[in-house]
């Protein structure tokens, strides 16, 4: 969700404008995925790497998250949202920790959509406690070396229980996934738009959703295997 602080530049504002008008773009994304069924969305809000921004924005940005957390939830968890975090949680306040254990426990059975909110997250810091974990079974006895492959490392990294990602969306302008779900976007469609994520709306979301019907998603395979593939399974 890139582009909140240019947005407010453009606009000769402070950042934590940006930042705000930032957070009505979630909802309306939200409300999307809702109407059209989307079984899982993940928003990228904080990064490992954001910690080191100036102060007084972080802190801004943690009040932000805050006020989120004490505003939002009611109205996801009415609607059936299922709300979770990802992401290294050590560094956040006993105020913000308490709240999304919270919202965490009282959305758990709901069903309508899956909310994943990344926050002082990394996907290279995501596969390294995947690994630690492995490595924890390994010296403790209960896992060979041999044993460790792919479906073993896929089982600790985050979002473990979902189906892999199917679009990566990135707005801003900028055209790489700066350390977002590094594993887990092996095979997504990756999408980029210049649309700043204070601008983001249903349109623009229906656009991406429109390229991405057009792709053909081969996973490896070649295009004949897949159509024959889809002709086999065809009744």
């Amino acid at each position: 969700m890139d582009g909140n602080g240019r947005w407010a530049q453009q606009r000769r504002r402070p950042r934590m404008i940006g930042h705000r008008a930032g957070a009505r773009a979630v909802n309306r994304t939200i409300d999307f995925c809702l109407e059209r069924g989307v079984g899982a969305l993940t928003l990228f809000a904080f990064s490992s790497e954001n910690w080191g921004r100036p102060k007084d924005e972080v802190d801004a940005l943690m009040k932000l998250f805050l006020g989120a957390l004490d505003r939002e939830v009611d109205e996801l968890h009415r609607r059936g949202v299922r709300i979770r975090f990802i992401g290294d949680r050590s560094r956040f306040s006993s105020a913000i920790l308490e709240r999304m254990t919270r919202s965490e426990q009282r959305t758990s059975g709901n069903t309508s959509i899956t909310l994943a909110i990344a926050a002082s997250y990394g996907g290279r810091q995501d596969i390294a406690q995947a690994a630690r974990v492995l490595a924890a079974q390994v010296a403790a006895g209960t896992l060979t070396v041999d044993q460790i492959d792919e479906q073993a490392l896929a089982r600790h990294v985050a979002l473990a229980d979902l189906p892999p990602p199917d679009l990566f969306i990135r707005t801003g302008g900028d055209t790489r996934i700066s350390n977002f779900l590094l594993w887990q976007l092996a095979y997504a469609e990756l999408w980029f738009t210049d649309v700043l994520w204070p601008d983001f709306d249903a349109g623009v979301l229906q656009q991406a959703l429109d390229d991405y019907s057009l792709r053909e998603r081969r996973f490896g395979l070649t295009s004949a295997q897949i159509a024959a593939a889809t002709e086999t399974a065809s009744p």
